[in-house]
């Protein structure tokens, strides 16, 4: 077998010295190179990195796709893997890659992302969370260059492959934290995205929390993760439910 070319992992961070040491211990002896691009912490997030030999640039934050996009340009191999500051590779996908590399062509490889509750260490059974190309050629696709959704653009024949390891999503430290993060976050996607019509956003305003909690709780199999799964679902569906909220809020003061 031929040896297996070199790969780049990147990501984009601000303030995430709390759970980015996880993240990078899980690449930084497998990787072949680490980027990691901030858009300006105030924490201990850059010497963190450069302890695990990560690349650090800085780059005002310009949006999700525009700052993976600066990110991408920076790596310096044709491999590129992307990860958040609070993913943790696991051991199978490392050894997954590896042995399919040595002989791929520029390709897409799509991972999935599995999200692990407060106190936990994996995720709840048979979770369904996000299938998304998080490793790919640059041959074969890039980032789309929008403020709101970062996903990777494939050229027109690139294929995709489902690759079977996953990563471990730890979005959260606390129920609080959860909480505290859907106000901000909610605040830039309006001011992000495209303007929707009133009639809409009142039918939303009704409907949007029940058929999200549904959308959560079932289909993505949070219903298996006992009562740590019940609430995550109930303020995702709260999450989006505010989003409408403000989303009708700026509509009506136009």
């Amino acid at each position: 077998m031929s040896a297996r070319p070199p790969i780049s992992v990147f990501l984009i961070t601000l303030n995430e010295g709390d759970r980015l040491g996880r993240t990078l211990s899980a690449v930084r002896d497998w990787a072949d190179e680490i980027i990691v691009v901030d858009s300006g912490s105030t924490d201990d997030t850059i010497a963190i990195a450069k302890a695990a030999g990560a690349k650090v640039f800085h780059h005002p934050f310009a949006g999700y796709g525009a700052q993976k996009r600066y990110a991408e340009d920076r790596c310096t191999h044709d491999w590129l893997l992307n990860i958040d500051a609070d993913e943790v590779v696991q051991p199978d996908l490392r050894d997954e890659i590896d042995a399919i590399l040595p002989d791929a062509k520029p390709a897409l490889f799509r991972i999935r992302i599995l999200n692990v509750y407060p106190g936990d260490i994996k995720p709840r059974p048979f979770a369904d969370d996000y299938n998304v190309v998080r490793f790919y050629h640059k041959a074969a696709g890039r980032y789309r260059d929008h403020p709101l959704f970062d996903r990777v653009v494939g050229q027109q024949d690139a294929p995709e492959v489902q690759l079977h390891g996953p990563i471990y999503h730890y979005s959260f430290s606390s129920w609080g934290a959860l909480v505290q993060k859907i106000d901000p976050l909610t605040t830039f996607q309006v001011q992000a995205g495209k303007d929707k019509s009133q009639w809409s956003l009142y039918v939303r305003l009704i409907t949007e929390m029940p058929m999200q909690f549904i959308k959560v709780w079932v289909f993505r199999r949070h219903i298996l993760g006992g009562w740590k799964g019940f609430v995550f679902s109930v303020i995702s569906a709260f999450g989006r439910w505010l989003r409408i909220a403000k989303m009708l809020a700026k509509a009506t003061d136009r």
